[in-house]
């Protein structure tokens, strides 16, 4: 079945951790063992051969660059220009990508519809189809910037990420945009951008939701009912993204599955964690909605993370495929699953790219 995930930070991934992403996961693996520099080394679930293992055809690949400032708890760049030109390095990899044939750069409403197209014919064989999404706005040196990357394919955009931020304040923070967030927002709809409202604040959520009148969604939340905390979405915020017609990404990061989760201490084994969480969130918010019309998949597999923070039952990103086994057993039906798995992801994208 085709899959369309939600949030994969694949150049960074390539980048910061050295990984030739056109190898296997087992290859990346072997080449990381003893490595002890980043989290995760040599327990990689993503290359491009998995992902097509798994029948992800279509996703939302991110650019990322987040600026420091006195919070030197929340890794970065020191100036909004090094975090620009690290974008920058990112944007060429997924060029370069292009250039050999593994990837192909999504833009307008018809590259969507000749990429699923494409993927029926050829069972996710020929190029992965992306979308470009920047996770945090702290590289836009200015909003001119913001046109600059229009202008080369970025299509969303999430304002936060973790800690302060230069347009909002994002996970670990409380407070509205800052007032150049604000001055973003405006551009991204005169563009015709989407948001990504991941990582927002709570008081930032609502006030982007009411600013903004764009396309809107959570590409990697879960539910705040489920594990507490203000990373996951409240059921309030929940019912505002049903009512803008948004989707829900589940995301894959252990410590939004378990409510107890202590990172360096819990692990998938000893927490019982397995793929079944994901039900779980994902079931809340149908049951929310009404339906399982906003829900999709947003792994944010190796997302500065690998097998030691995901569900146990899990070994690449190719094991998404055993979802569709398990919502069945929860009794979703197959349109349901589909929905769930890629139509809802695909619904929402041909809405926000333009013709």
């Amino acid at each position: 079945m085709l899959i369309v995930d939600a949030h994969l930070d694949l150049s960074l991934n390539a980048l910061s951790w050295n990984r030739d992403l056109r190898k296997t996961v087992s290859e990346v693996r072997h080449s990381e063992a003893g490595l002890t520099d980043l989290a995760g080394r040599g327990n990689g679930t993503v290359t491009l051969p998995e992902m097509r293992r798994a029948g992800i055809g279509v996703c939302l690949a991110t650019q990322i660059g987040h600026c420091v400032s006195d919070n030197r708890l929340v890794p970065g760049w020191n100036s909004p220009e090094l975090a620009w030109a690290q974008t920058q390095g990112q944007l060429a990899w997924y060029r370069a990508m292009e250039d050999v044939g593994e990837m192909r750069q999504l833009t307008r409403r018809s590259d969507l519809v000749r990429q699923v197209e494409a993927l029926e014919r050829n069972d996710c064989a020929g190029p992965l189809g992306y979308v470009l999404s920047l996770e945090g706005a702290d590289s836009l040196v200015t909003l001119t910037h913001l046109e600059r990357a229009y202008a080369y394919g970025l299509r969303a955009l999430g304002p936060a990420h973790y800690g302060p931020g230069r347009y909002a304040p994002g996970t670990g923070e409380t407070g509205p945009l800052e007032p150049k967030g604000r001055e973003l927002t405006r551009l991204m709809d005169e563009l015709g951008m989407a948001m990504d409202v991941t990582h927002l604040t709570d008081e930032g959520f609502f006030e982007a939701m009411d600013l903004f009148d764009g396309p809107v969604w959570a590409s990697h939340s879960n539910c705040r009912s489920i594990v507490p905390g203000q990373r996951q979405l409240s059921d309030e915020q929940i019912r505002m993204l049903v009512d803008r017609d948004a989707v829900i990404g589940a995301v894959f990061d252990a410590w939004m599955l378990f409510p107890d989760w202590e990172r360096g201490e819990t692990t998938p084994q000893s927490s019982g964690l397995k793929l079944a969480a994901i039900v779980e969130h994902v079931d809340h918010i149908c049951q929310i909605a009404g339906s399982s019309r906003h829900c999709g998949i947003g792994s944010d597999l190796d997302g500065g993370f690998g097998r030691e923070q995901t569900p146990q039952d899990l070994n690449t990103i190719s094991d998404l495929r055993k979802l569709v086994s398990l919502f069945e057993e929860r009794g979703y039906d197959s349109e349901d699953i589909e929905g769930i798995m890629h139509g809802n992801w695909i619904r929402v994208l041909s809405r926000a790219l333009p013709e």
